[in-house]
Formats: structure tokens, C-alpha cells, sequence
């Protein structure tokens, strides 16, 4: 049943399909400079189909989004959970719900916060890891988690992509081996921190899901259906086959000892890298012509690869697009 005053938890969209969302924006409602209904006029010249409106341990924007929904514009309720060792991101809460923030890391308090979220059904996302200020970078283990925000656009005016970012990459890329190994892998997502005026969208996460509504978007992102865009200009898709089957961004497949073909048609960014990595790194590259269109192709086999992910750079080096893995099986 919809809750008076509050955001309906379904849209109409486009049926089952990709949709673009920003999982991470602050309001007037906290220490945000933008009112929701200029939020969502923004959101929707990025060309993103959802956002997640997160404030700072307060609820008390939710009711103030109801307006600003729409057949094709979803409004996800959440909060940034903003402790005294690290901020996380509580997506998917119920209308009102505030999520407990008073605590840090040698507290032992982080679980019961994290339960009430998965109790609402919601996701549970570690906020931008490495920040640089105080009680920005996460000190708790990511064990009960469910995804990592590794692009994080906070400073997307001057510097889309920077080192906290490839730190925060870095890591889960390390921890993604053994996360496959023991079938407990966390997806990466991206999300703009929108606090000011041509921040959103800036980056976002690009989800699989069978329609345009929070449980259907939430369990594509918790699945790791899904990939990083710096913007909506830039297009994306990863396919993998082996024996006559194929698997996509997030998926399992199934080689049975045939050899792999991974192949990745990307749109969007003159002159990029793209780069193809597994549980070894970094382990082909591919560049695309000046026009930013291009297909990359990359052959294995899931003895020497047990998932590949991409990445597409601008030439600079800076990031335009990261894929969760596929796992091979």
C-alpha cells in the first residue's frame, strides 16, 4: 500500500530493462544547497531515471519528495548513516526510518544498524571509503555490507575522477578474488554525492531490473547487475560466451571447459582504454577510435580466469566507465 506523503516505492518505466540512479544526494534538507524539486529537475537532465535521497542521519526530507515522483522518475528513501568512523549508505528504508549513527568502529554497534536496514529490506552500501577528512574514511570491517561505493563525485567539478576513487578501486579489486572464490563477492557502485549544482549524475550506477521500482532495482544492485557511468553520454554492454550460453554484468556462466569470449561494445568516450581485468589485473587493453565508439574483444578460458570486469579511461587516464564482474564458472 503507498504511504500518504511519502514517495510511491513503484514507477511505471520501461518494464525490465537498464536504469540509470544516484544512490547519494543531499538535500536543503541537510547540508545540501539544492531543494528537492531542483534535485529531481537535475536528476532528470542527467538523463537518470531514480535517485536515492540521502541525508545525513535525518529522515526529514522524505516527505517531501511525494511531488516529485513520477511514472518514469522513482524517489529510493535512505539516509547516509554518518558514524564516527566511517559514513555508509542505507538504501531502500522505510518512510521515517532513521538508521542509529552514534557510534565507532570499537563500539561493536554498526551490526544492529545494519540489521534494521536489511530488516526494511534495504541495502547496505560502504560510503565513499578513503575520503579525506575527518571520520570520512570507513574503519569497519565490510563483512555484513552488501556494495562499496568505489566512485564517489563529490569533487566531479574539478576532478571527476580522483586518488581516493583509485584507492577505493584498488581495494575491492583486490578483494574481489577470494570475494568470488567464496561466492560472497560485493558489487562496486558509484553514486555523485550531489550537495551542489551540477553535481548529480556525476557519476551514477547503471542497474539490470525487471522494472522500474526499489525492490526490483535494489536486488539488481545487491545481485551486482550493474556498471558505473560518468554520465549518461556514455553507453555500455559485456557479454560473455562459452558453449553456446552467455552471460552479462553480474551473472554466472557456466563454460563447461569451452573457451571464453568476452566482448564489450562501449559508446561515449573518444579515444578511451578499455582495459580488461581478472583475479591477475589488469590483462588486455583495448583502444577505441576517436569517435568514442568501439568493440573490445578479449579471449580465455575459466581455468586461467575465474571473472572478468572492465574498465574504460579517458586518455588522461581519469575513469568513464567500470563493469561489476562476470564470474566463470
Amino acid at each position: 500500500m503507498p504511504n500518504p506523503g511519502f514517495p510511491p516505492v513503484r514507477a511505471r518505466g520501461r518494464g525490465a530493462g537498464w536504469y540509470r540512479g544516484d544512490c547519494h544526494v543531499h538535500s536543503v534538507y541537510s547540508d545540501g544547497e539544492l531543494s528537492p524539486e531542483e534535485l529531481t529537475a537535475g536528476a532528470r537532465a542527467a538523463g537518470l531515471d531514480f535517485i536515492a535521497t540521502t541525508e545525513h542521519n535525518s529522515a526529514a526530507s522524505m516527505g517531501a519528495w511525494e511531488p516529485h515522483a513520477a511514472d518514469d522518475f522513482l524517489v529510493v528513501l535512505g539516509q547516509e548513516v554518518t558514524t564516527r568512523a566511517g559514513h555508509w549508505l542505507a538504501v531502500g528504508i522505510a518512510p521515517g526510518q532513521v538508521i542509529d549513527w552514534d557510534y565507532g568502529a570499537g563500539d561493536a554497534l554498526i551490526g544492529r544498524s545494519l540489521d534494521r536496514v536489511h530488516a526494511s529490506g534495504g541495502l547496505c552500501v560502504v560510503a565513499h571509503p578513503y575520503a579525506p577528512y575527518p571520520s570520512g574514511s570507513f574503519m569497519y570491517s565490510h563483512q555484513d555490507l552488501d556494495a562499496i561505493e568505489v566512485w564517489n563525485g563529490l569533487w566531479a567539478s574539478d576532478r571527476p575522477w580522483n586518488a581516493d576513487n583509485e584507492t577505493a578501486l584498488a581495494e575491492w579489486g583486490r578483494g574481489l578474488a577470494d570475494g568470488v572464490r567464496a561466492g560472497l563477492w560485493r558489487p562496486a557502485m558509484g553514486n555523485s554525492d550531489t550537495h551542489l549544482i551540477g553535481q548529480i549524475g556525476i557519476p551514477h550506477t547503471v542497474v539490470l531490473a525487471e522494472g522500474l521500482n526499489t525492490p526490483a532495482l535494489l536486488a539488481g544492485l545487491r545481485a551486482g547487475r550493474s556498471w558505473i557511468a560518468e554520465s549518461s553520454g556514455v553507453e555500455l554492454s559485456l557479454a560473455v560466451v562459452a558453449a553456446g550460453r552467455t552471460a552479462g554484468i553480474g551473472e554466472h556462466l557456466a563454460t563447461c571447459g569451452a573457451p571464453v569470449t568476452v566482448r564489450a561494445h562501449i559508446r561515449g568516450v573518444p579515444s578511451a582504454g578499455v582495459s580488461f581485468h581478472t583475479q591477475r589485473g589488469e590483462v588486455h587493453r583495448v583502444m577505441l577510435p576517436e569517435s568514442g565508439a568501439g568493440t573490445a574483444v578479449w579471449r580465455t578460458t575459466a581455468q586461467n580466469t575465474s571473472f572478468v570486469r572492465i574498465e574504460v579511461r579517458h586518455p588522461y587516464g581519469h575513469m568513464a566507465a567500470l563493469t561489476n564482474p562476470v564470474v566463470l564458472v
